[in-house]
């Protein structure tokens, strides 16, 4: 009976080993990877929630009837590309990455152009409704980069994590496990803007 508990014992020791080297490992490496699916959930959700806003935003905005249609326009085209791209979370490219960046660049710059605009119109300016989404708009555009950067971390513990030895050879050995992309600094941005307050 010995002789036979003893490679019985063996094997379930080998067996527990093996899941504890193996398992532990690929099961942390999905729940990094998952955790940082989430956080892009998260970010598509605030882009969503601002794409939302401007489109009541326009709105608001139309019922002026003077007010410039081209800014306008550009601000509905902007938000239509901005909500055309779709990634998949398991897949983010840096290419995929840079083309959505780009999308919501432009729709940020169509936005400043609008509310630069607004300016001009003092009826607009006090319209109650008007204000309440712009105030709305700015805190979302709080929240987006709120949520970019959770997942930019949750993309760094997936990194670090699949990236440290043995994990990743371990992690190797299964393709799920790829490069996640992050969001990055929009070209230009790192050069502070030139202040000149010289009001001759």
């Amino acid at each position: 009976m010995k002789k036979l508990l003893t490679p019985i014992l063996v094997i379930a020791a080998i067996i527990i080993v093996l899941y504890f080297f193996f398992g532990g490992r690929y099961n942390t490496a999905v729940t990094l990877q998952e955790d940082a699916k989430t956080a892009w959930s998260n970010v598509e959700s605030a882009y969503q929630r601002r794409s939302d806003l401007i489109g009541n935003l326009v709105k608001t905005v139309q019922g002026a009837a003077d007010f410039e249609r081209n800014t306008l326009k550009e601000v509905i085209d902007a938000r239509a590309k901005a909500t055309s791209i779709n990634i998949d979370p398991a897949n983010i490219t840096p290419d995929q990455m840079a083309q959505f960046q780009q999308a919501q660049s432009g729709l940020t710059s169509a936005l400043s152009r609008l509310l630069v605009t607004v300016e001009r119109y003092p009826d607009l300016k006090a319209n109650q409704n008007f204000l309440n989404l712009q105030t709305q708009l700015e805190g979302t555009e709080n929240r987006i980069n709120v949520e970019r950067n959770r997942y930019n971390e949750a993309v760094g513990d997936y990194t670090k994590y699949t990236g440290k030895f043995p994990n990743n050879i371990v992690l190797s050995l299964f393709s799920r496990f790829e490069e996640m992309a992050r969001f990055k600094a929009e070209e230009g941005t790192e050069k502070a803007p030139d202040v000149d307050f010289d009001f001759k």
